[in-house]
């Protein structure tokens, strides 16, 4: 299998711009995901009755084919890109509401009684004590959706979107294997890079936990 180098060199400005394309749908999509996981996190990890039915329902949501939920969108959102961001911000919630419960349930009891000893609000130790706490644990499932959410724009290709993914719709259509594995390099090296921000952001986010080590 060869790679016709030329044919790189004549479509660079369209490789940029289906990059582009293809990592703000996987980013908007995680950004939604994180901003709908946080209070219904805090919900199912306050209101025990309710946790079971968030995650259970989360997790049934993950077992829809992905391409199932494109076709199920598109009587409402139609061919458009919010039919895509859509689809990936359902499978990024699945990781992004489990990680967060799982990281506000690992902060210590006696860190959040001295809190409230303190006098501290629960919004305000909810905010400046159990978030922070549970940082790592949530950075670890917004690293998880991240690189899943870039994996996954590709099979939007089917509603006419799919960023990187029209590659490979090409070259499987004219039988030329140059588009197919640029998308894929291209691909892996925007999952590779933005997992590489993620962990220095955490790095940055997290400064007790440099002076700890």
């Amino acid at each position: 299998m060869t790679i016709d180098w030329s044919w790189i060199a004549d479509h660079t400005d369209d490789l940029t711009s289906l990059t582009f394309s293809h990592l703000e749908a996987a980013l908007t999509a995680v950004l939604l995901g994180l901003l709908i996981s946080l209070p219904l996190a805090v919900i199912a990890h306050r209101v025990r009755p309710l946790r079971g039915f968030l995650l259970g329902a989360s997790n049934v949501l993950f077992t829809i084919p992905s391409i199932a939920i494109f076709v199920l969108l598109l009587p409402l959102s139609g061919l458009t890109r919010t039919t895509t961001v859509i689809g990936l911000t359902v499978y990024s919630l699945v990781v992004l509401l489990r990680n967060t419960v799982e990281g506000l349930d690992s902060v210590p009891v006696r860190v959040k009684e001295a809190a409230k000893a303190m006098g501290t609000r629960p919004l305000r130790t909810l905010l400046t004590v159990e978030l922070p706490l549970a940082l790592p644990v949530i950075m670890a499932g917004v690293r998880i959706a991240t690189v899943m959410s870039i994996s996954l724009v590709s099979v939007a290709t089917y509603i006419g979107d799919g960023g990187l993914g029209q590659l490979f719709t090409d070259g499987f259509q004219r039988d030329f294997p140059t588009p197919v594995i640029v998308g894929v390099v291209l691909t892996l090296l925007l999952a590779v890079v933005a997992d590489a921000l993620l962990v220095a952001l955490q790095y940055v986010l997290t400064p007790w936990k440099r002076r700890r080590a």
